[in-house]
């Protein structure tokens, strides 16, 4: 997907996930300020092809304290790769998750633009996601030390075991407890679940 149309996506779906008041503050970011970002998410520079892998399993414990919470695992897988064509860096993302009390395997994905979205929200910079036709998106942020991303969402399309027909679509929609997600950084190979392509599998392996 070409940059005039990925970037547009891109906006519309990170103003739906940042409140009215932060509306103004979404802008497409410098190359500097992107090249930072990217060099924190993907712990150096990312080169033709990187990836960044965050896993987060709900223990019991942190489940009884919040009882509205939906969403008992998550995995976040953001890569990079430099576009054959306009030699831009292509930034994506694909959620994975499990519900607390649905049985199941629910995912999304979506561009994340090139180059880069970002909000900033104070001292935090955040990365945004959207999915294709309306479907919503995610804000990626860094804790401050890169080990574990901060997800932020209001709706985000997914589907059930990777049907992307209409039957399997569903939404992911913050509740209470559902809003914000911390999830820790972890080796590439844990994220493996949320690639299906075999050259995509193999390279994320070798990263």
């Amino acid at each position: 997907m070409k940059l005039a149309l990925v970037l547009p996506l891109v906006l519309t779906a990170f103003t739906g996930v940042a409140h009215a008041d932060e509306a103004d503050k979404v802008r497409e970011t410098t190359k500097a300020e992107a090249d930072a970002f990217m060099g924190r998410i993907y712990a150096g520079t990312p080169g033709d092809k990187a990836y960044a892998c965050f896993v987060r399993r709900y223990d019991a414990e942190h489940l009884a304290r919040h009882p509205k919470q939906k969403v008992a695992s998550m995995k976040l897988l953001i890569s990079a790769e430099t576009d054959k064509e306009d030699k831009q860096l292509h930034n994506s993302f694909r959620l994975g998750f499990r519900y607390r009390h649905r049985s199941g395997d629910f995912d999304s994905s979506g561009s994340c633009g090139s180059p880069a979205v970002l909000l900033s929200q104070g001292d935090e910079v955040r990365l945004g996601c959207g999915v294709d036709c309306e479907g919503g998106g995610i804000e990626v942020a860094l804790s401050k030390d890169n080990k574990s991303a901060i997800i932020r969402l209001e709706q985000v399309r997914v589907w059930q075991n990777n049907k992307p027909d209409d039957e399997a679509e569903q939404s992911l929609v913050a509740g209470a407890d559902d809003k914000i997600f911390r999830l820790d950084r972890t080796d590439n190979s844990e994220c493996a679940s949320l690639v299906t392509d075999r050259k995509e599998l193999a390279a994320l392996r070798h990263k």
